[in-house]
């Protein structure tokens, strides 16, 4: 294939087939916690590390995973203390991250405004060697840590107060999802960007839900719906020469509706089959006619 032929889109696949993977396999957590926007906010923070970054002249995604994880961490401490003055707390970190990113850019050498958009949107072009690799060693701690940490994670995830009565460590894998999560961002933001990323980790489980019928399968298609999607994206944007941030985040939302629009009549069938089946199994239908009692006869 002709886009194969170019070391900068072997870069960017390779970046957008680790996105697809990681992004989904964290999101499936932060859906059934309830956060999913908590990449939002994530991403917002990372932009202080990448300014830091153009500013010491540093790289930029490994600046933005320290200060990611930092924010990460803050923000877990806000939601175990915060109380009622929580949500002011979080948009204040949210919101000084965003700012902190502007001012530390415009301190930055001349230049670092263009760069600033393709961590802002996602870039094909500007995916470095480096940047390669920094994505390699990241993705491989979430993936290490969303399938190893699995069972954990979503018993954590799906009831807090059972998880800490049968002894797991729940503030511990709390934060552990906090630093994954902010690590995904860091991952992602070469590809879809700070500013859409939180979609590629939230869509493609609310659309795997649809049809998953356990976390297990949910995990799974949610993670293949991300390969597809960025892989498309990515494709997409070069022969289209469109912002691959964009077109991806738009066919992850296509994938939803369109399994969304098949879904509901299986679900339909699926509910018919039940009934069915309850009714055949129903004591009460099998038993002599005229001797079924109703509720009101029983004193229920």
């Amino acid at each position: 294939m002709e886009i194969l032929d170019y070391a900068f889109m072997q870069r960017a696949l390779l970046a957008a087939v680790l996105v697809g993977i990681t992004a989904p396999a964290v999101g499936i957590y932060l859906v059934q916690r309830r956060q999913a926007l908590m990449g939002d906010g994530i991403g917002h923070v990372a932009m202080t590390g990448v300014g830091l970054g153009f500013l010491l002249t540093w790289s930029p995604v490994w600046m933005a995973t320290l200060v990611s994880v930092i924010g990460a961490v803050l923000m877990e401490l806000i939601r175990w203390y915060g109380r009622t003055r929580g949500d002011i707390a979080l948009a204040m970190l949210f919101y000084g991250g965003m700012a902190g990113g502007v001012m530390f850019i415009n301190l930055a050498p001349t230049g670092s405004n263009a760069n600033l958009t393709s961590y802002l949107f996602g870039s094909l072009s500007t995916v470095s060697e480096s940047d390669v690799t920094a994505i390699c060693v990241l993705a491989a701690f979430v993936v290490l840590v969303t399938l190893g940490l699995r069972r954990q994670l979503f018993a954590v995830s799906q009831d807090e107060e059972f998880a800490r009565v049968t002894g797991l460590p729940v503030r511990a894998l709390n934060l552990l999802t906090a630093i994954t999560a902010a690590v995904t961002v860091t991952v992602a933001m070469r590809v879809v960007g700070l500013l859409l990323v939180s979609a590629l980790m939230v869509v493609p489980v609310a659309a795997a839900q649809q049809i998953g019928r356990s976390f297990a399968a949910t995990f799974v298609i949610a993670v293949a719906i991300g390969v597809s999607v960025t892989i498309g994206g990515t494709v997409t944007s070069y022969y289209q020469d469109v912002p691959p941030g964009a077109t991806i985040v738009l066919l992850t939302i296509g994938a939803f509706v369109v399994l969304t629009a098949l879904a509901t009549p299986l679900a339909r069938r699926r509910a018919r089959a039940q009934a069915a089946a309850d009714a055949a199994h129903d004591p009460a239908e099998c038993a002599i006619p005229g001797t079924r009692k109703t509720t009101d006869e029983v004193g229920v």
